[in-house]
């Protein structure tokens, strides 16, 4: 069996001669044409284009270092920021310049960075006792940054709340936590503008190393947002179904993307639906056996475009497209280390840890680049 490590190892060989030079190369050397670029007390600055810039996803570079990526929907990279380990989640302020790079669980740090200017602002490290879990989301109006974390001890969820008016004085300041949730969190975003939808994981791990898969309790979980309350919940039958990826559709339901800790052998359904306020159960998408042994018990990333949800698996090195309403899937394709997924101009861009990167229309209409980025499995469209 190919392991997550192999598989990413394989990648960088094959993308040797198409490696990113890091940021301050690219600015010294001028490789940004017609963006303004400037370097002030260490803090590497590039004007990007706003119309050409699209993507912002994290990555890994030939030479083992880590850094996250703003590129245009082709791929082409226009800058990159460093960061010190590898990433995992971007998230995007709305309404604003800003956007927040995670460090992959267990993480210890968070980068805040301009996607416009590519100004960096100093690493926020977590606390002794505390962890990142690899994502977080602004709120509606840009001035909190909400990131999921865990006690490094016990896995006991947290959402870290952070005032983003603090970065004014030079530092990300946190404000609040919220907790008494569940343990092992992953993937936060907006159900709507008062609450917070969590992939509640349920798996109380020693660094990345699973202590609970018999007791382990997965959940759907919403927030109230400005006061940390539980409004509502939803469960899987199957509890070795670890809720992981969430993403909001186009009908304003969340889907849900799970990572099977089971037996390898098994197949278990690892996309399920759910809207608040609306039952206990989340409801799983529907395929054969065999199919969701394609996806190798692992969901990365999700989108929602007119009624369908393109759905990515790097470890089963493929995609899915299923039609919302039915809940059927219409199309399963091989895609080598499939990873971000995201809509812009009408169409899903897909990325790959290979480099690729695809423009599909709804339902299977597919055009394919090469980019010389080697995509994490997470990006966020601008």
């Amino acid at each position: 069996m190919v392991t997550d490590k192999t598989r990413r190892r394989l990648l960088l060989g094959a993308l040797g001669s198409v490696a990113l030079r890091p940021l301050s190369a690219i600015v010294a050397g001028g490789a940004l044409g017609g963006c303004s670029r400037t370097i002030s007390n260490g803090i590497a600055v590039s004007s990007v284009n706003d119309g050409k810039a699209a993507i912002v996803g994290c990555s890994r570079q030939t030479d083992g270092r880590y850094s996250v990526v703003v590129a245009s929907d082709d791929g082409a990279p226009l800058y990159q920021v460093p960061l010190p380990d590898r990433g995992h989640g971007v998230a995007l302020q709305s309404n604003g310049p800003l956007a927040a790079a995670f460090s992959r669980r267990p993480g210890s740090y968070l980068q805040i960075f301009d996607y416009r200017q590519g100004r960096a602002w100093p690493l926020y490290v977590a606390p002794a006792n505390r962890h990142f879990y690899g994502h977080g989301v602004f709120s509606p109006d840009g001035q909190y940054l909400y990131a999921t974390e865990g006690g490094r001890q016990t896995s006991q969820g947290i959402i870290g709340v952070y005032e983003v008016g603090s970065l004014a004085s030079g530092r990300l300041e946190k404000v609040e936590e919220f907790s008494g949730f569940g343990i092992g969190p992953h993937e936060v975003v907006l159900a709507d503008t008062h609450t917070l939808a969590i992939g509640v994981g349920g798996v109380h791990t020693r660094g990345r190393t699973p202590l609970n898969l018999d007791t382990m309790q997965p959940a759907l979980v919403y927030l109230d947002r400005t006061t940390g309350e539980i409004v509502d919940k939803a469960v899987l039958a199957d509890k070795q179904l670890s809720i992981r990826h969430l993403s909001v559709t186009d009908t304003g339901g969340i889907a849900c993307g799970q990572q099977y800790r089971g037996l390898p052998e098994e197949a278990a359904p690892l996309v399920a639906l759910h809207r608040k306020g609306e039952g206990e159960t989340l409801k799983p998408l529907l395929a054969e056996e065999e199919q969701w042994l394609r996806f190798n018990h692992y969901i990365a990333s999700i989108a929602s475009l007119d009624g369908y949800l393109l759905v990515t698996s790097p470890r089963g090195n493929c995609y899915g497209i299923w039609h919302e309403a039915s809940r059927e899937l219409i199309e399963l394709r091989p895609l080598v280390d499939a990873s971000g997924v995201g809509v812009k101009g009408g169409k899903w861009l897909v990325g790959s840890g290979a480099g690729k990167v695809l423009s599909i229309n709804p339902p299977k209409a597919v055009t394919m680049v090469q980019s010389p980025v080697i995509w994490d499995n997470h990006w966020n469209i601008i």
